[in-house]
């Protein structure tokens, strides 16, 4: 895979790699590993509060929710 950043992006990344002491390479794998888990965690609170909002209706309805 190749990955093809702006001037500024790149500039970025190299400053923020050689600030944390790692390579390039790494800190794009963090930046994209950190990304696939906020996305994963987003859907599953976005379930979670379906089945709960899904569960407590009622009660919802009840205060105006």
């Amino acid at each position: 895979m190749t990955l093809r950043l702006t001037d500024e992006e790149q500039d970025a990344l190299r400053e923020q790699a050689r600030h944390e002491g790692i390579s390039m390479q790494e800190a794009a794998r963090r930046a994209v590993r950190e990304y696939v888990d906020r996305s994963q965690h987003r859907a599953r609170v976005a379930t979670a509060s379906t089945r709960v909002r899904t569960a407590h209706a009622e009660a919802l309805d009840r205060l105006g929710q």
